[in-house]
């Protein structure tokens, strides 16, 4: 207990003191390239870079990635994952496709990752705010608009025991008015690598990511909001070990 101790203070510090030193990076990158850069491409990739350290220099948390071309090259989508740990936001950024995150509001605050957050223009959400939902729909349209994916966690916060929450319909309901593919992406090992509420690294553990066919405009658009939240949501937990996709069919 003493050695997972030492190492997430070590983790954690790593975490600060990086972030510091690569957050002028970022004011510099962005003030060099958005002249002639509008979608902030060059920041985004910088930014994955800076996120994905996390886990590369982590040796207790092998990333595994299936699927990384079921990601459309040439067209807008939107991206949506069940949602773990805070080290779902790290691997995610190993995609390396270009996207606007949809955060609540409180990660924009974090000194440095949450202005790093700003500096890319990701979109914010202040949940349980009407008007700030509709606004999020609408920031996502004109980013998908104009070429970059939106990446959403459709359950809305972090699982505490593992197991997928009920999607909320906002993503998919952004699919159907921007006529745009889904992509739905499954997550596994990252709540046994660090749990919600808990600083704790938890030793070694495999982390995969699963990017599922992406799911075209063409096949949902006769759907209801609710028929494709729900068929997305079962598409992820069928990719899941275990029970998962029971354990849904009862809960959601």
């Amino acid at each position: 207990m003493l050695a997972l101790h030492i190492q997430s203070i070590a983790f954690w510090t790593f975490l600060v003191l990086s972030s510091a030193l690569l957050f002028p990076v970022a004011v510099l990158i962005r003030a060099v390239t958005a002249p002639f850069d509008p979608r902030l491409v060059a920041l985004h990739r910088f930014t994955s870079f800076w996120a994905s350290l996390y886990t590369r220099l982590n040796t207790a948390w092998p990333v595994t990635i299936e699927g990384r071309e079921n990601i459309p090259r040439d067209v807008a989508c939107v991206l949506v994952s069940n949602q773990e740990s805070f080290v779902d936001i790290l691997v995610l950024f190993r995609l390396s496709t270009q996207f606007k995150w949809v955060s609540k509001i409180e990660n924009f605050r974090v000194p440095l990752i949450g202005w790093n957050m700003s500096l890319n223009r990701y979109i914010k959400l202040v949940r349980g705010n009407r008007e700030s939902v509709l606004q999020m729909m609408r920031d996502c349209e004109v980013a998908l608009a104009s070429g970059s994916s939106v990446m959403i966690f459709p359950e809305g916060t972090r699982s505490v025991d593992g197991h997928m929450r009920p999607f909320k319909p906002g993503a998919f309901e952004i699919a159907k008015r921007a006529r745009c593919p889904i992509v739905p992406i499954a997550l596994d090992g990252t709540a046994r690598a660090l749990p919600k509420r808990g600083y704790l690294l938890q030793g070694k553990h495999s982390i995969r990511i699963r990017v599922l066919e992406p799911i075209w405009p063409a096949s949902f658009a006769n759907l209801s909001i609710e028929e494709l939240t729900e068929r997305v949501q079962a598409r992820i937990a069928a990719a899941l070990p275990g029970d998962e996709a029971q354990r849904i069919a009862r809960t959601g």
